[in-house]
C-alpha cells in the first residue's frame, strides 16, 4: 500500500508588512484542505524565507504581501531560490498587487497570483492542479 505524502506549503510574510490576517486564513484553509502548512510569521527577509523553504523541503512557497513592496521582495526571493536549487518549488503570491505588476511577477517565477477575496478553495485546487501537472499525472 502506497502512502502519499502531504503537500508541504510554506506561507511567508516578507518585508515589513504586519497585516497577516489573510495569510493566516489561507494557511488554515490549506491545512484544512489536507496540506501540511508552515507559517513563518511576520517581517521575514528573503534570506529567512528561502532558508525555511529549503529546511522544510516544501513543495509550495506562498508569499503574502500587502505592503506594496512585491516588485522588490518577490524577485529577491525567487533569485535566492534559484541560487539554492529550489527551482522545483511552486511560488505563489497573494495580496494587493496591481494588475500591471502581474506579468513582472510571473517573469520572476511566480506561478499563481491571488488577490483579496479569492476563494480559498480556488487556491487549493490551483496548487493541487499545478503539482499534478508537474508530476505528470
Amino acid at each position: 500500500m502506497k502512502v502519499e505524502r502531504k503537500i508541504r506549503v510554506l506561507v511567508a510574510k516578507p518585508g515589513l508588512d504586519s497585516h497577516d490576517r489573510g495569510a493566516k486564513v489561507v494557511a488554515r484553509a490549506l491545512r484544512d484542505g489536507g496540506m501540511e502548512v508552515i507559517y513563518t510569521g511576520l517581517r521575514q527577509t528573503p534570506e529567512q524565507i528561502v532558508s525555511a523553504a529549503l529546511q522544510e523541503d516544501v513543495d509550495v512557497l506562498a508569499l503574502s504581501i500587502l505592503s506594496g513592496a512585491h516588485l522588490t521582495l518577490v524577485p529577491a526571493v525567487t533569485q535566492l531560490m534559484k541560487e539554492r536549487g529550489l527551482d522545483d518549488v511552486l511560488v505563489l503570491a497573494g495580496g494587493v498587487i496591481p494588475e500591471e505588476d502581474l506579468q513582472i511577477l510571473e517573469e520572476h517565477g511566480v506561478a499563481g497570483i491571488f488577490g483579496p477575496g479569492t476563494p480559498t478553495g480556488e487556491i487549493i485546487e490551483y496548487i493541487k492542479g499545478k503539482l499534478a501537472e508537474r508530476a505528470g499525472a
